[in-house]
């Protein structure tokens, strides 16, 4: 969808208790905080943070890791995306922290249940890559399709969620990557990154009942749609906002592929992913990139496809709830600036994730690392997952490229569209089919 029609819909769904909340607009145009925020101190071992937010990141590694620098106790709370947003925009009072991916802002925002970021009290701010400053990592790079990160960042003066810049932001951008699906190249033949590869595999009739997707309707919805488009069956006149007609024509493609039987799990959380194809329940299925890291050090071959089409991409969001105050609050940001400071972007990226400050992150990773999954050059020896298991074999090459190869092919962003609430409907109509 375009930015203006994302700032009106945004802004005319806004409550007056919001604009209340971050009333004083003109000081914001002039660069004044409207937050008054105590100076920021660094948080005491009494303080608990609560997280909110998916399996992908609140891993027990990451945890530990952020308790021992930052000596406050977290608590994660992991749950399918579905899940996350739901108790997010119902229950702020439930949480501290929140993360997940950009595509729920904008549900978070009209919700009230998360709280502006004064970009101030961010460390490196300054260091944050321009991908979700401006949409692309070079000038020339294509943004793609749908909300892409940049134009949901900041908080404008009217209350809405924008690409102008203000001294305010919705979310801090960290981890991101762009999606597409994993197949088992012991079944299915090894393609040709964005020349044979393509979505329209996940609808193709050879592998009826051997198909997986994603159960989460926001970024699912959008694997199905880039299939019907590359098998020819339907075309769109703006894939990152689905009209409600066009809705209701993917799905009746979709509900009568499950019907004969095409699909053989829709799967919620990345565990349930692996298990899928580890048992040879699936042997092709809508992945992230976690899982195929994962099943690659159990020693299944499954590549990560680049398709032709173009790729799903998504960021990564550290929110804070707008019920946290005081030293709480404190230690929230703390741990938003941890993420930021190396370690945490090394983590991730031995599961395939990339950083907004890749530079930090380097100086964590050993040099075929960083040229592995950053370079997108062939692994001069064996590689360790973040498990420390083997997960990249001396030889191979991470399909896609290199991070601004990957990143400068996304066809369309994850997105919450004009008809999501519709496409929702349509969405667990697939699923009792």
């Amino acid at each position: 969808m375009s930015q203006s029609s994302t700032k009106k819909r945004i802004k005319q769904k806004c409550t007056l208790s919001r604009r209340q909340f971050i009333g004083r607009s003109a000081a914001a145009v002039t660069g004044t905080a409207w937050l008054s925020s105590p100076p920021a101190v660094h948080a005491s071992s009494q303080v608990s943070l609560r997280v909110l937010g998916t399996d992908v990141t609140l891993q027990e590694d990451i945890r530990r890791k952020a308790e021992q620098d930052l000596g406050i106790s977290i608590s994660f709370e992991p749950k399918g995306s579905a899940g996350v947003l739901q108790k997010a925009s119902t229950r702020p009072e439930s949480f501290d922290v929140y993360e997940q991916w950009s595509n729920s802002m904008n549900v978070l925002w009209q919700a009230n249940a998360i709280q502006p970021i004064d970009k101030g009290r961010i460390s490196r701010w300054d260091e944050i890559n321009s991908l979700t400053k401006t949409g692309r990592l070079t000038p020339g790079m294509s943004i793609g399709a749908g909300d892409a990160p940049h134009k949901l960042l900041h908080v404008q003066a009217d209350g809405s969620l924008g690409a102008n810049k203000t001294n305010h932001i919705s979310f801090l951008p960290y981890v991101h990557n762009v999606d597409s699906f994993g197949y088992n190249t012991s079944v299915i033949p090894q393609g040709k990154a964005y020349d044979t590869e393509s979505w329209g595999w996940l609808l193709n009739d050879e592998y009826r009942g051997r198909v997986g997707l994603v159960n989460e309707p926001t970024i699912g919805i959008f694997d199905a749609a880039l299939a019907a488009k590359a098998r020819g069956l339907l075309s769109f006149k703006d894939i990152g906002n689905l009209s409600r007609s066009e809705v209701d024509s993917l799905f009746e493609v979709l509900v009568d592929y499950k019907r004969r039987g095409h699909f053989n799990g829709i799967w919620s959380s990345v565990p349930q992913s692996v298990d899928f194809m580890k048992t040879g329940r699936v042997v092709i299925e809508s992945m992230f990139s976690p899982a195929v890291s994962t099943l690659n050090g159990m020693g299944i071959p499954v590549t990560y496809a680049a398709p032709r089409e173009g790729y799903r991409g998504w960021h990564g969001v550290l929110c804070l709830s707008s019920k946290t105050t005081g030293y709480v609050r404190d230690a929230a940001y703390d741990y938003m600036n941890w993420w930021l400071d190396g370690w945490a972007g090394a983590y991730m990226a031995r599961q395939g994730y990339y950083i907004s400050v890749p530079h930090r992150t380097k100086e964590h990773l050993s040099e075929h690392e960083w040229d592995y999954w950053y370079e997108g050059k062939v692994a001069a020896r064996d590689l360790p997952g973040a498990d420390g298991r083997t997960a990249v074999r001396e030889g191979s090459m991470r399909t896609g490229g290199s991070y601004f190869e990957r990143l400068g092919n996304v066809a369309v962003w994850n997105t919450v569209m004009d008809s999501y609430e519709y496409s929702l409907v349509r969405w667990y109509e697939l699923l009792t089919a």
